[in-house]
């Protein structure tokens, strides 16, 4: 591995790529420090480092903010409206024609697709920044904004400034895409996750408060002990795959012959990847939301049952199982799939073309589907079940869905490098 990160820095265009990614994810970090203006700011980390410890959803917004929410720096929203802004462009593939039919078009298609992600990406901006402003200036945190200026000014000028925050964010996720490595939004999730860890750790073992004690220390080395037991056992499922033999017929065109080679599909275990998870996520911490925006009783009541307890935890399961189904049959259809291999002269051997080829793929795709989706669940569950029973915020930090992002970031981003590596003549990582 060592040998193909020196080689990366050897090849000039992929180093230049590396580096140019690296400066995007510093500018963006150091953004996660600037605060918006006319926000009495030591008074809020103050209320908010009180409240985040007993508000399971303040916690996780947080982390994925890389904690610029705790902060209320111009890029508090993070990079949720965008994935949030993706997930359902992608979900309304599937009901709307004119998406579905953008999506079949190709590289002009994709770009109409990209812009509908911008604008709905905007829009819940929006409403994240209006619903942060209310939670702020709630009883929860008191915050008091200064009299120098008109209040209602100050209100704009903080919800448009979130919002400046979320384009920024998305061309900073762009520039990486287009001009970096690739990958530029997962990256910046990546960077989030990675930036809380140093003060998780700190906190696990008490030198925040002073406490460090021998039970401090042992707990928090078997946690991290325990994490690097289980990433080696994910990146094993992450890269799992049952591949499908294809062999495609000879057929002369003109004066050549074509075809008469043997290939694959392959299919991931984990097809879905965490897509179900952040979508279940977002599901359930929605009531929280609206409760903490509007302070109502019954949302209260409510977002209590499904955020936290056993309840949470049988719901949190059961979405995501539902939820890798769902996406897995968004993403691949094999009826498209079999029809392309009947255009295209190939065959699955010992499967006739047709309904057959279709049921044959459902079926494998169901049974690695099913494990894959119990994977994921359990990956997401038993961290919250082990926080709620030991109030360690290194479990918080560490959780299933830290982890599982994390390492699929990490692997795409080497696949990345392994494809530009090789097309240089190097060897990759994964030889």
């Amino acid at each position: 591995m060592l040998s193909a990160i020196f080689n990366a820095f050897r090849v000039p265009e992929l180093r230049n790529k590396i580096l140019f990614s690296m400066m995007i994810v510093a500018l963006y970090r150091l953004g996660a420090y600037i605060p918006v203006p006319g926000i009495p700011v030591e008074q809020l980390m103050e209320r908010f480092q009180s409240l985040a410890s007993t508000n399971q959803t303040i916690s996780f917004l947080n982390l994925f903010s890389g904690n610029a929410l705790s902060r209320f720096s111009v890029l508090s929203l993070g990079i949720m409206p965008y994935i949030t802004s993706s997930i359902i462009i992608q979900l309304m593939q599937g009901v709307i024609p004119a998406l579905q039919s953008w999506s079949k078009e190709g590289e002009s298609g994709q770009k109409k697709l990209t812009q509908a992600t911008r604008y709905v990406t905007l829009a819940l901006g929006l409403i994240n920044a209006v619903g942060y402003l209310f939670l702020f200036q709630s009883s929860q945190y008191g915050l008091v904004l200064p009299e120098s200026v008109p209040t209602s000014l100050t209100s704009v000028v903080i919800v448009f400034t979130l919002m400046a925050g979320v384009a920024l964010i998305m061309w900073m996720g762009e520039l990486i895409t287009q001009r970096g490595i690739g990958n530029g939004m997962s990256l910046i999730i990546f960077a989030n996750i990675v930036s809380g860890f140093p003060s998780a750790i700190v906190t696990s073992l008490g030198y925040g408060t002073g406490n460090v004690t021998p039970q401090s220390i042992g707990i928090t080395v078997l946690i991290i002990a325990v994490v690097l037991v289980v990433i080696p056992g994910i990146v094993l499922i992450e890269r799992a795959q049952r591949r499908i033999p294809i062999n495609y017929a000879k057929r002369i065109q003109g004066r050549r012959v074509m075809g008469g080679s043997n290939t694959y599909i392959p299919l991931k275990v984990n097809g879905a990847g965490v897509i179900p998870i952040i979508f279940t996520s977002s599901l359930l911490y929605f009531p929280a939301q609206l409760a903490a925006f509007f302070q109502v009783e019954w949302l209260n009541t409510l977002s209590g049952w499904l955020t936290t307890g056993w309840l949470n935890w049988v719901l949190t399961f059961g979405l995501i199982v539902f939820f890798c189904f769902f996406y897995t049959s968004m993403v691949f259809n094999p009826e498209d799939t079999a029809s392309n291999l009947q255009k295209q002269g190939g065959f699955i051997p010992g499967i006739r073309p047709g309904n057959a080829t279709i049921n044959y793929i459902s079926n494998i795709l169901m049974r690695i589907t099913l494990p894959g989706a119990f994977y994921i669940g359990v990956i997401a569950v038993v961290p919250s079940i082990l926080f709620a029973f030991t109030n360690q915020s290194l479990i918080q930090a560490f959780g299933g869905t830290s982890i599982l992002i994390m390492v699929g970031v990490a692997l795409d981003t080497m696949t990345q490098i392994e494809s530009q590596l090789k097309m240089h003549h190097y060897e990759g990582f994964f030889n």
